[in-house]
């Protein structure tokens, strides 16, 4: 009902959408405001606009409204063995195209299941999973010691430190020591974390950087001369064949990365017949190297 207020921005729109009468609507608003002692709107313009409490209302009310749809699907799974949705969380390492593959094959099979896709960055793809707004967590870099939730790995993946042929240290000597790298702009992914600080990897004290939303943005980023950083060889390959990246040796190691996929399993039934599809594809090696390696599009 809030939800509906806050998108539509009129009291008699939403009342329309949810089938009321504007007035049955506003009565119910007045309500929970008497209850929680705050006002959720300021009426005193045209529009229904939400108050600062109003907005922390929502936001909160959106969790719950997840966890009540989590709790009817798991309800809907056990009666049927099918999910009613199967949510991926896809980490932005992975290649897209693999994960688009994956679904025509599980639509093929006409499936009762609906799949939702995520969008997550660095720990963000665990907490999607941890959190339970996920079934399956595809490009997890941290193991998780929760109980219910199981994992196995993907695969290795080597990072490169690449820079524009144009950056000022694709032209520096090698190796680069961090006090040369300090001195230039470095460009990272935001973790998609919604609690906590998140992860920050290979980022120096004191460096500018410049933050971006995703792996592939910031190999945009990089391939445009606007800021250096190590991004994963697999996606990074066509552009240093082609000259458009420059790889340089770091006095510090090369780093390494053991990249997981992990599942939920919270019953003793164990996982349902949409995710026993998809963790059954993931034992293939040619899978799960194809979601580590083909990053050059459809």
């Amino acid at each position: 009902m809030l939800q509906s207020i806050a998108a539509s921005g009129s009291f008699a729109a939403a009342a329309r959408s949810l089938g009321l009468v504007p007035s049955a609507l506003t009565y119910r608003v007045r309500q929970i405001e008497e209850a929680l002692d705050v006002l959720l709107f300021d009426r005193s313009s045209r529009q229904a606009q939400l108050t600062v409490a109003g907005t922390e209302l929502l936001r909160e009310a959106g969790r719950l409204l997840e966890d009540i749809d989590a709790v009817a699907n798991r309800v809907k799974r056990v009666a049927t063995g099918w999910e009613p949705q199967l949510t991926i969380a896809v980490d932005s390492i992975i290649a897209k195209a693999t994960v688009m593959e994956l679904c025509v094959s599980f639509f093929a099979l006409q499936p009762p299941t609906r799949i939702r896709l995520r969008d997550e960055t660095l720990s963000g793809t665990l907490e999607a999973l941890s959190s339970g707004q996920a079934d399956l967590a595809l490009g997890v870099a941290e193991a998780s010691t929760m109980a219910g939730i199981h994992g196995k790995p993907l695969g290795d993946v080597s990072f490169v430190y690449a820079v524009a042929p144009h950056h000022p240290l694709a032209s520096a000597s090698e190796p680069l020591t961090d006090e040369l790298v300090r001195q230039h702009r470095a460009v990272a992914v935001a973790d998609s974390i919604t609690r906590g600080s998140g992860l920050t990897i290979g980022l120096l004290g004191g460096q500018d950087v410049f933050t971006v939303a995703t792996m592939q943005a910031k190999l945009d980023a990089q391939l445009r001369g606007l800021g250096c950083g190590f991004v994963p060889e697999c996606m990074a390959r066509p552009y240093i064949e082609t000259g458009r990246l420059v790889v340089r040796r770091m006095a510090r190691p090369q780093r390494i990365v053991r990249v997981n996929y992990a599942w939920r399993s919270e019953t003793k039934a164990g996982p349902g017949h949409a995710l026993k599809w998809w963790l059954t594809q993931l034992e293939s090696p040619t899978t799960r190297a194809a979601l580590l390696e083909r990053h050059r599009g459809v």
